[in-house]
């Protein structure tokens, strides 16, 4: 591992999970898969919870990740190598969703604004759970007007060919939320989409852009 990253570990006395989650990143941290490992009790120090914005323990943050609950020594070692790997926002992101914590997600992406793009490739997965789907709608109407989603017109207008009529109408609704002109040629040829509802969302995305 080229990158070992630095691991802080929150936890509180009486929490069930802490000691399995700290006995496994002591193991990594041995191992050398991780460079330095910081153990915080929220008890004596409260202020370390309230500075990462979390309520709940063990919260880990390994390297730019941050993760809270009970995971195992696997799941923390796949961590551990995508943060010294510097990539896999898209499992990341996925993962807080799937977590039910948008409000994690959509703060990692403004923190890093770099990252946003591997939305496209999630939003395409086929496995995605019904609570992803709908957390990342969410994150894009988050994103409503910004500089950031008007960057991602161009390929989200290359998603309004594809050939599942589900990601075709993901696209058209996140075209609207851009407020961009541009939007508009990729979201015209779909008022003559073969599905109904891509047509319609294609009408209100359309409705909702500046001419």
């Amino acid at each position: 591992m080229n990158n070992p990253p630095d691991t802080l570990l929150l936890i509180a006395p009486g929490c069930p999970h802490c000691q399995s989650v700290l006995a496994s990143l002591t193991e990594l941290v041995k191992k050398g898969d991780i460079g330095r490992l910081e153990v915080v009790n929220i008890a004596v120090h409260p202020e370390a919870a309230q500075q990462a914005g979390t309520r709940s323990v063990p919260w880990m943050r390994i390297g730019s990740y941050e993760l809270s609950g009970n995971y195992s020594l696997g799941e923390i070692r796949d961590w551990v190598n995508k943060a010294a790997a510097g990539g896999q926002a898209g499992d990341y992101i996925r993962e807080l969703l799937e977590q039910q914590q948008m409000d994690q997600a959509v703060s990692y992406l403004q923190e890093h604004p770099e990252q946003i793009p591997a939305l496209l490739d999630l939003m395409q997965r086929e496995d995605n759970a019904l609570g992803v789907s709908f957390g990342l709608s969410a994150i894009f109407e988050e994103l409503t007007g910004s500089k950031a989603l008007k960057e991602l017109v161009p390929e989200l207008g290359k998603l309004t060919r594809h050939e599942k009529a589900n990601i075709r109408g993901d696209a058209a609704y996140y075209l609207g939320l851009s407020g961009s002109p541009e939007a508009r040629s990729w979201l015209e040829p779909l008022l003559d989409d073969p599905q109904e509802d891509v047509r319609e969302i294609a009408r209100e995305a359309l409705q909702d852009l500046p001419s």
